[in-house]
């Protein structure tokens, strides 16, 4: 859904060519090799092999593209890692269409390309200016899924079953499924427990 959703967005620009997709990192390998796009957004969790392994590998190959990590988190650990492999942004799934699209021209002048979320965690290690609650909460919220991780920021947003379940686009069933699910890897039957270690991870 997000490959197909990015296509629409992006495939109706004229100055922009759609090359192709990849399902995950090592069909992206061969896909990039194959039709050498000027511009890859790359995702970080994908089957098989993940995006930063995938941004390494091509950084090192000749005439490499430029690389736009594109995820649903901007954990501290994999924005720092992305950048430090040489990728040339880093924006959320949830950057509205015509911010997405500048980023992908601004991305193809060379220019550097950061969510305002992801610039402040940047500079924030950059000076030296963590959150002691951070490293502890991401590292519990690792035991979540992707999909669980969406929920819980969900839920660290305020919203109810309905309204996560209409967010997501998925039914309340799965919503609760995944909650239950959420509660038992936390330890917890607390939904401010999951709202407070969203927060402290630094994921909203």
């Amino acid at each position: 859904m997000v490959r197909t959703g990015l296509s629409l967005i992006l495939g109706g620009e004229p100055d922009l060519d759609l090359a192709g997709e990849a399902a995950d990192g090592r069909q992206a390998m061969t896909v990039i090799r194959d039709l050498r796009p000027d511009v890859v957004l790359m995702d970080i969790r994908m089957p098989h092999q993940d995006g930063l392994t995938t941004t390494e590998l091509l950084l090192k190959s000749p005439s490499p593209p430029r690389i736009l990590v594109l995820t649903t988190f901007d954990a501290d650990d994999m924005v720092l890692r992305a950048l430090q492999l040489g990728a040339h942004g880093f924006l959320l799934k949830d950057t509205p269409p015509p911010k997405m699209i500048e980023a992908v021209r601004a991305c193809a002048r060379g220019e550097p390309v950061l969510s305002p979320s992801v610039a402040q965690q940047v500079i924030a290690a950059a000076t030296g200016r963590h959150d002691p609650r951070r490293p502890q909460a991401l590292e519990e919220l690792s035991r979540l899924t992707e999909r669980e991780r969406e929920v819980a920021v969900e839920i660290a947003k305020g919203g109810s079953n309905t309204e996560i379940a209409a967010s997501l686009c998925v039914s309340v069933a799965t919503v609760k499924a995944n909650i239950t699910r959420i509660f038992a890897k936390l330890g917890t039957d607390n939904r401010v427990h999951v709202a407070m270690k969203v927060r402290d991870a630094g994921l909203i």
